[in-house]
């Protein structure tokens, strides 16, 4: 088979430009974004002021519109959108810095209105003002100083009319790319807006960041709603500033509210955590160990690991341990795990160390107890440990099929099929000795305990060796 050209200038060059010419012609009849991007880069022949021109048409249209976008038509505006921001990043960016940045935020300053014609369930439009967002910092950093210092004035219009929340995080991007003076004229005038204080506290505590006034980050933190405070992102700044003893007193702070989080572990094994549990341990453990305790350190590294079976804790706390200590502490932690009441978080610590020996034998000790509607951990486990592993596999594949068939989860079958041929495949790597029933013993009492689920049974192969 021939091997297909890479595109590149080079061999698109090699075409020749009258055959360029009208491939892009066919192609601007059909796709009218592509048309769009085309004229743009006529008009940039002329000079940055033709393509703002442009930019600015299609730009009024959007802010103009008030018709409600129906959903057959999402995708073409999402398009529609994306060529704005890919003419204004492609075509006008490169000749003009400073005359991208407006239109780019004029463009943003739309996501209000756009958004409250359409139902982006999807989230195809707001992918397209995010990459528009995250382009503004880049662009920034290619003006002079004289024209990063207008950035503040030029944002007012999008944060006055920030419905969602993007300016404003478009608007804490920008502010390590501005001159000191810009941010300190900036801090003022954010301090005597009019809008919702608690607004502007993020951009305002970019701005004492960047001027590194961490008193000032702190007294704007205390301004927030006590379940809005985030007493790790202090607590960092804090570290940072060697003020170990108030970063200790944040981080030891219970958040009010907050996320929880759980792994697919955990949920098997009915329990749920702070969402930021793993990176508040971590960051105690430095603050501590910049105060000269790293024995705290490492018990709080350790009493961690022991509650939560966290991979990362433990490979810090392995990092952290005198020479020649390793090993001893490993065999520790492996036996936590084994002695664990969190089955399938020991499971998954093992999988994910990995030390798929320990996993294995895991699966085998605990046979009885693994339930097959855990079957995200399980199935994962499975295919991992089919390979060197057959007898746990095996174990871990008879749960999932279990369950399938003694709750009739009619949609699961075709799974259970394919599960019941792993197993007839791995019948014959098992031990002679495996602590449970051969595949024959097992096959037949799914036909016994099961045979009336013609479902499941139409789409299982005949055994060759039954």
């Amino acid at each position: 088979m021939a091997r297909k050209a890479a595109l590149s200038v080079d061999t698109l060059s090699a075409l020749g430009a009258e055959r360029l010419a009208q491939i892009i012609l066919d192609e601007t009849e059909a796709n009218p974004a592509f048309r769009k991007r085309v004229n743009a880069a006529l008009a940039s022949v002329k000079g940055p002021d033709a393509v703002a021109k442009l930019i600015d048409r299609r730009l009024s249209a959007l802010e103009r519109a008030r018709a409600m976008i129906g959903w057959e038509k999402e995708r073409a505006f999402a398009e529609d959108l994306d060529a704005t921001v890919v003419t204004i990043l492609k075509e006008l960016a490169p000749i003009s810095p400073i005359h991208a940045v407006e239109r780019l935020l004029r463009f943003i300053a739309t996501h209000g209105g756009v958004f409250d014609r359409i139902d982006d369930s999807g989230g195809r439009i707001q992918d397209v003002y995010r990459r528009a967002g995250e382009a503004m910092p880049d662009l920034v950093a290619q003006l002079p100083p004289a024209q990063r210092a207008q950035i503040p004035q030029m944002m007012d219009g999008c944060l006055t009319t920030d419905t969602h929340g993007l300016a404003g995080t478009v608007a804490v991007s920008v502010v390590p790319h501005l001159p000191p003076e810009a941010l300190a004229a900036w801090d003022k005038r954010l301090t005597q807006s009019t809008r919702d204080p608690r607004r502007t506290i993020p951009i305002r505590q970019a701005i004492a960041d960047a001027r590194g006034d961490i008193d000032g980050y702190l007294a704007l933190e205390a301004m927030n709603p006590v379940w809005q405070q985030n007493p790790l992102r202090v607590a960092e700044r804090l570290l940072a500033a060697n003020r170990l003893t108030e970063a200790l007193e944040w981080v030891r702070k219970e958040r009010k509210r907050g996320l929880m989080v759980a792994t697919l572990a955990d949920i098997a094994d009915g329990r749920i955590r702070s969402y930021d549990t793993r990176d508040k341990v971590r960051l105690e453990a430095r603050i501590l160990e910049a105060l000269k305790d790293r024995p705290a350190a490492q018990a709080l590294r350790w009493s961690t690991f022991e509650a939560t079976l966290d991979p990362e804790i433990l490979r810090d706390y392995i990092a952290k341990l005198d020479d020649f200590l390793e090993f001893d502490e490993m065999d520790k932690a492996f036996a936590v795990a084994a002695n664990s009441p969190d089955i399938y978080s020991a499971l998954t610590f093992l999988l994910e160390w990995p030390s798929l020996d320990r996993a294995a034998q895991l699966v085998i000790d605990r046979r009885t107890d693994w339930d097959g509607r855990n079957y995200d951990v399980l199935g994962q486990a499975a295919t991992t440990l089919e390979e060197r592993f057959p007898l746990a596999a095996t174990v871990l594949y008879r749960a999932l099929i279990d369950d399938i068939l003694k709750r009739g989860k009619s949609p699961a079958y075709g799974h259970a099929a394919r599960y019941l041929a792993v197993l007839e495949a791995l019948s014959g790597l098992l031990p002679t000795d495996a602590p449970i029933e051969s595949h024959t013993d097992y096959h037949a009492a799914l036909k016994t305990g099961h045979g009336r689920k013609h479902g499941f049974w139409s789409l299982v192969a005949p055994a060759k060796h039954l």
